[in-house]
């Protein structure tokens, strides 16, 4: 299976801000992208609290 450019496009916007690659893969805001929401802002508000 060949890269394309929107492959590419999907990896990096799921590297910087993970619900958005759900989104972009998805297309909706389903459940797949909620549950990303909610573990993403788990796991970025502990980081936040040991500065």
């Amino acid at each position: 299976m060949a890269v394309t450019c929107s492959d590419i496009l999907k990896l990096v916007a799921a590297f910087i801000l993970p619900p958005l690659g759900v989104f972009l893969e998805k297309g909706t805001c389903d459940k797949d992208f909620w549950i990303d929401v909610l573990l993403t802002i788990l796991g970025w508000l502990p980081g936040c609290a040991t500065f």
